[in-house]
């Protein structure tokens, strides 16, 4: 099957006045349509900077990035970008944030709500689209924030950290829903994240990164991921035991590296 998303040798250089930092180097990647990948690894290491790549919203500085198998030079209208701070506008209502997108592509009004209605009551949002991002609760911004993604019909959806913010029963819930509309929608899925749980129940590929500049340190997959009660399933507790363990192994490697 061929990737949706493949990157090739890819390094990644922040360039300041007086100074350099590679974020990321030498990443080889390929993403196949309709999967869910994870991203983790220690903070700094340049995860959100993969995912900015993913989006052509950054330009590597060695390597090429493609999508649908062309290089990609800007952002794509096939793929949307949840970012961390759900991106909502605060003078806007609920419907305006979630018809944005459209809007920008000119979509008229009729067909905008013919597109919206069926996603604003699929995430029970059709009571709160008159408030304003102000009003809600960290749950109800990060529906929001896929509703808007959700309504651009995309092929890939790009999450950073979407659920980092929120109480632990929150994010157990939104990760239940993400799953659902996985399931229901097959769109290649790639989630940023620093949970080893959050990337175990949503991730059918988990990718680990090393610390700055990141390097791909395993690619490990998750094949019961999605499987029913996951959460609670002996596969789960020891994907997590797993990933933990190449995370402090890393950890531990690098730092005798820089003592030496």
């Amino acid at each position: 099957m061929k990737a949706i998303i493949s990157l090739h040798n890819v390094d990644l250089v922040y360039q300041n006045d007086n100074s350099q930092v590679e974020a990321l180097h030498n990443i080889n990647l390929e993403l196949v349509k309709g999967k869910s990948y994870a991203i983790i690894g220690p903070s700094g290491c340049g995860k959100t900077s993969l995912l900015f790549l993913m989006a052509g919203l950054l330009k590597p500085t060695r390597g090429e990035v493609c999508l649908f198998q062309k290089r990609l030079e800007r952002p794509h209208p096939k793929t949307a970008l949840i970012l961390q701070d759900y991106g909502l506008l605060p003078w806007k209502t609920v419907w305006d944030n979630v018809a944005l997108g459209l809007q920008i592509r000119g979509v008229n009004k009729h067909e905008q709500k013919k597109a919206l209605m069926p996603i604003l009551e699929e995430l029970g949002l059709l009571e709160c689209v008159e408030r304003y991002p102000s009003q809600l609760s960290g749950g109800q911004k990060q529906r929001v924030a896929l509703a808007r993604a959700l309504a651009l019909k995309p092929e890939i959806l790009l999450m950073d950290e979407p659920l980092s913010a929120l109480d632990a029963l929150t994010r157990e819930n939104l990760q239940d829903l993400i799953l659902r509309l996985w399931q229901s929608r097959r769109i290649t899925f790639v989630l940023v994240t620093h949970s080893i749980e959050e990337a175990v129940y949503l991730g059918q590929e988990i990718i680990i990164l090393s610390p700055r500049p990141g390097e791909i340190r395993r690619v490990i997959s998750n094949p019961y991921m999605g499987s029913e009660n996951y959460r609670h399933d002996y596969h789960f507790h020891q994907k997590c035991s797993e990933i933990r363990m190449i995370l402090e192994a890393g950890k531990k490697r690098d730092h005798i590296a820089q003592v030496g």
